[in-house]
Parts: structure tokens; C-alpha cells; sequence
């Protein structure tokens, strides 16, 4: 047995918590584990050495796109078994486990406004087909609001507009700003159901044009702009109440600061903001092959960090919820949806993308579940605001 072929034995072994089967591109089956395979492993050929010790996440990413690796059975769960056997007190030390750290690569970019609009851009604007195609009727691509298990994910996503205007606490009349405000579902409900005047801004044209149009099919002029623009690029306009859902991801370790100094100067005096956003536990940047490939200058904020900078701005932070296992049954829907809309997919995209996206949103999902990423609602407010309900039953009634 060659070098090369030792050193995959030794990694395939250690690398998944589950039994599973591999095989290896000289026709070589190996089984390793105890009991019934959970999943399959194909390597059409081999990836070197090297490129999987430096990262494994590019390198493994990479080689499922280009077909150097097959996976037979759900992405999702191969995904949480490199996780769960990461997360093993008796692998800590185990120099093949290292090299499966996933979330590990520190990239740094700056975020300005121009690259900022590249990277949203690169993501977004691939087409408003494709997105409709898996999410869900109110084009709304963040994490939902499951009151039920039984929910639909229509039902869940109208679900998380709703909890996050109840806890913004809106009254007729006030203003509301939308940061990253999507295909326009959060503004569009705030003005018809709180009868506030909305702005929302993107940085993607795809967006800002679906937004324009359900603005002037639904007669909301009045109530409701959407403008094509970078957050720093609002001046001289105060607000009551300013919302961001899924966008500070997007931001940038170097310009968190950037974005709550931004808030504090967009908020009138105690006036309240709600930050929903993907979280760490420690301070990190996405992995390469996420970097890449999916969210270029993506930046998970550690939740210590963020409550770090609203105390330096004098935000007061009175609420905050973790969603997290919302998050995974979003993905999973968003997942399944994507696979029942192959046909129609395969007909947009080619197999290196289909592969891109299918391992994205069942990676995702995987992180969640397992606890390496969260999902946390953050509400607070600039300045003292005494006139805050008492308890939370406002956000029940």
C-alpha cells in the first residue's frame, strides 16, 4: 500500500462519529465503524495530501463540486458526523482529527461599500428564478419562526416577520429602517399591519427591482421606499426603530464597529433596534471553501463580541433569543425544496453549481444542529428608554 493510501486509511478512520463505507478510487471498499453504514463515501479519485491537511474544508468542498468525491445518503448527516467526532473529548489530540477543523480560517477583507456591493452581488443576484424556486412564497431567505413543528415554511417564515415586529414594539406613525431589507417581506408587513413609513435598503439589484414592484402592486407609496444602497450611505434621516435580519454577517470583523456607530447615528434617542443574526461562540471567520464559493468576506460575530460593542456605543441590550434549532429546520426545508426543484434547476445551473449549493445549505443545517454556529435575536435600545414594556407578554398577547 503506497504513502498516500496509508495516510486516507488513518484520516477516513478518524474523521466520522458514524459507521460508514468508503470507496476508494481503485475500487477499494472499506468499511469502517461499528454496525451498518450511515452513509457512503466515493473518491472518483484522490485529493492530495497536502491540499486536505492545509484545508479540509476547501479541499473536500472543491472535490465534491468537481466530482472527486460522490456521497451516497444525506449530506447533512456525513456533515454532523465530522462535527460530532471533532467535538469527542478522547480526539481532541488526535493529529488526523485537527485537520478536520472546519471553521477555522481566518480571512481578513475590507468590507468597503464597493466591495461590500461586489459580494452581496455575487451571491444574490444570480437570479430571482433560481431563489423562488426553494424558498418559500414570501421570498424571505433567513432564518424562520417555528411555533409549531407543523408549520409550514410559509406559515414559519410570516411567523419570524411577526415576532420580530412585536418586538420592535411599532406604533402607527413611527419610522423604520430595514437594513439588508431582502425581497421586502419585513417592511412591507411593518407598513400594512403597523401602518409605519419603511425604508429598506439592498445591495442587490435582483432585490431592490422585486422590492420596487410589490411596493406599487400593493399601493404603498406612501408608506413604504426601497433604495438601492450601502447602510453608510444614509444621511441625514433619523429613525425610530432600525432592523437588520441576516446582513451583519456580511459586514466584516473590521467593520462591526463601523455598523453599530452607523445605528447609534441612523436611531433617534431611544430608539430601538433589533439585530438578527448567525452567531459564534468564539471569534471567527467562515471557512475558505464558504469564503470562496459562497459568502466571499463573511465574517460570524462571537455573541460576546456584539454585546461588546452596544455597551461601547451605549446601546442598552434588553432582549436577546437564541433560534437556533429554527434555523436548522429552515435549512432543512430550504434543502428538500431545492432537491424537489432539480429538474427545473438543472435546466438554470450546471452540476458543479447543483453540487455548491446542495453542500452549502445541508452544511449549514449540519452547524446548527450541532451547535457550532447559532442564530440570536439581539434587542436593545439607544440611550435609556423607560417607557419599555415591564415583561415580555407584549410580544404575546
Amino acid at each position: 500500500m503506497n504513502l498516500d493510501k496509508v495516510f486516507y486509511q488513518n484520516f477516513m478512520k478518524n474523521l466520522f462519529a458514524d459507521p460508514c463505507e468508503v470507496r476508494y478510487w481503485d475500487g477499494n471498499v472499506v468499511n469502517y465503524g461499528e454496525g451498518e453504514a450511515q452513509f457512503r463515501i466515493g473518491f472518483n479519485e484522490p485529493i492530495g495530501k497536502k491540499e486536505i491537511i492545509s484545508d479540509l474544508s476547501l479541499a473536500f468542498g472543491e472535490g465534491y463540486m468537481q466530482k472527486k468525491i460522490d456521497i451516497e445518503g444525506s449530506v447533512q448527516k456525513v456533515i454532523e458526523s465530522i462535527y460530532r467526532k471533532q467535538d469527542s473529548p478522547l480526539n481532541q489530540k488526535n493529529p488526523y482529527v485537527k485537520w478536520a477543523k472546519i471553521l477555522s480560517n481566518n480571512i481578513i477583507k475590507t468590507n468597503n461599500i464597493i466591495k461590500s456591493k461586489e459580494n452581496i452581488q455575487y451571491h444574490y443576484d444570480i437570479g430571482n428564478d433560481f431563489y423562488r424556486l426553494w424558498l418559500d412564497e414570501t421570498m424571505t431567505y433567513s432564518c424562520a419562526y417555528f411555533k409549531s413543528p407543523e408549520d409550514t415554511l410559509t406559515q414559519a417564515q410570516i411567523n419570524k416577520v411577526d415576532h420580530i415586529l412585536g418586538k420592535l414594539n411599532l406604533q402607527p406613525g413611527q419610522t423604520l429602517l430595514d437594513i439588508g431589507c431582502g425581497w421586502g417581506e419585513l417592511i412591507l408587513t411593518a407598513a400594512k399591519t403597523y401602518q409605519v413609513k419603511a425604508l429598506g435598503i439592498t445591495l442587490s439589484s435582483e432585490q431592490y427591482a422585486r422590492v420596487l414592484e410589490r411596493i406599487q402592486n400593493e399601493g404603498l407609496q406612501d408608506l413604504v421606499e426601497v433604495q438601492l444602497m450601502d447602510y453608510r450611505e444614509i444621511k441625514g434621516r433619523n429613525f425610530d426603530r432600525v432592523v437588520s435580519v441576516g446582513m451583519i454577517e456580511h459586514v466584516g470583523k473590521e467593520h462591526l464597529e463601523e455598523y453599530f456607530s452607523t445605528v447609534k447615528n441612523l436611531l433617534s434617542e431611544g430608539g430601538v433596534s433589533l439585530l438578527h443574526c448567525i452567531t459564534g461562540y468564539e471569534e471567527s471567520a467562515i471557512n475558505s471553501w464558504f469564503n470562496k464559493y459562497i459568502f466571499p468576506g463573511g465574517y460570524i460575530p462571537a455573541v460576546q463580541e456584539l454585546v461588546s460593542l452596544m455597551a461601547s456605543n451605549r446601546f442598552y441590550l434588553i432582549d436577546l433569543e437564541s433560534l437556533r434549532e429554527h434555523y436548522t429546520r429552515t435549512l432543512e426545508h430550504w434543502a428538500q425544496n431545492f432537491e424537489k426543484s432539480l429538474p427545473i434547476i438543472q435546466k438554470m445551473k450546471d452540476e458543479t453549481f447543483i453540487r455548491m449549493w446542495r453542500l452549502y445549505l445541508n452544511s449549514c443545517a449540519a452547524s446548527f444542529h450541532c451547535g457550532n454556529i447559532d442564530l440570536h435575536q439581539f434587542l436593545f435600545t439607544k440611550g435609556v428608554n423607560n417607557s419599555w414594556p415591564l415583561t415580555r407578554e407584549y410580544l404575546y398577547p
